[in-house]
């Protein structure tokens, strides 16, 4: 159930002209509502803006006196250009924990794969020792894999590759084709467990599903109420019904989207 509350910033990084790690003290969202990564918080961005921003939470840490959250944006609009304009000790308005997870287990064998801004949604899941994993990591270019997140990948995880659609940084092409040649020699991941851009996504359920695999995708779509009031996110399933991806996502099994829609 979700919560509002007042959160304090306790870390501001500026990791590029247009991309921020915000870390919050968010009371005990964590220990007692279960707070995790994949989930989102709804911020109030000042008093000028009517909607909330969602900004997707890469981890979480249970700690005294107050949980804290890791957050990672980019400045995108008005609302985003207020929030990277905050400081350590300033108030924010907050709501959550609002949506979904990937669902996982301990002792699985997981595959990450992270496109873009969808890579920090996964750093818990790649920082988590509970499991074994696989990670890879795809970004426009070099310029893009910020060290302070490819790095917590690289340290936890068993392997990670690294993608660059400009050739500058991995493998020269789109993360598909990484996670094509990953399940080729090995075909015994518990699932893949994805998030990025909507094309990357497809394509990445799409190789699943031809080794057998199972897939959960995390849906990145524009949202407005956070709370599944409103259908500014909602999207097409196979069986014909629509899901907010606010409110029942952004996680779903990827064989229930349609992907044509």
């Amino acid at each position: 159930m979700a919560v509002q509350q007042i959160c304090t910033v306790v870390e501001m990084t500026q990791l590029d002209a247009c991309t921020w790690w915000m870390v919050l003290e968010v009371g005990k969202l964590v220990e007692r509502h279960g707070l995790r990564g994949g989930q989102f918080l709804h911020i109030k961005c000042g008093d000028g803006q009517l909607l909330r921003r969602p900004i997707s939470v890469a981890r979480t840490q249970w700690d005294e006196p107050e949980d804290t959250a890791a957050l990672i944006f980019e400045v995108r609009g008005e609302g985003t250009r207020w929030l990277s304009q905050r400081r350590v000790g300033d108030k924010l308005d907050v709501l959550g924990p609002l949506g979904n997870g990937f669902n996982v287990s301990d002792g699985s064998h997981y595959l990450l794969v992270g496109g873009g801004i969808g890579v920090p949604p996964l750093m818990e899941y790649g920082e988590s020792p509970k499991w074994s994993k696989v990670a890879v990591l795809g970004f426009r270019a070099k310029d893009k894999a910020f060290p302070a997140i490819v790095g917590r990948f690289q340290e936890n995880c068993e392997q990670t590759y690294l993608c660059t659609d400009d050739g500058t940084l991995g493998r020269h092409g789109f993360v598909d084709a990484q996670v094509r040649d990953i399940l080729e020699k090995d075909k015994n991941f518990t699932a893949v467990l994805a998030c990025g851009p909507k094309p990357m996504l497809k394509s990445v359920a799409r190789v699943a599903a031809e080794y057998g695999v199972p897939c959960q995708v995390s849906m990145e779509e524009r949202m407005a109420c956070g709370v599944g009031a409103c259908l500014g996110c909602a999207i097409q399933m196979m069986d014909g019904t629509m899901k907010h991806v606010c409110k029942d996502g952004p996680v779903f099994h990827a064989e229930e989207v349609d992907w044509d829609a």
